[in-house]
């Protein structure tokens, strides 16, 4: 074999251990991201909630979009 053959599979040996490493840092991205995300949803969710209770507490509550005018 020359010496050419005998770089070429440690070359690739060596991109795909980067690739490899590459895509195993990005996983760990992604399930902490994925964590972040349903935190920050249950977090909107709870506001949400609290803000629909408030509304619904407060006399002469302002007319919201999801709410059917009075007229009907």
């Amino acid at each position: 074999m020359t010496q050419k053959h005998t770089q070429l599979p440690h070359a690739l040996e060596e991109h795909l251990a980067h690739l490899t490493r590459t895509v195993e840092e990005l996983s760990d991205v992604i399930a902490r991201q994925e964590t972040e995300i349903a935190m920050l949803t249950r977090r909107v969710q709870i506001l949400m909630e609290r803000e629909a209770e408030r509304e619904a507490a407060a006399p002469g509550s302002i007319y919201m979009g999801d709410e059917k005018p009075p007229h009907w």
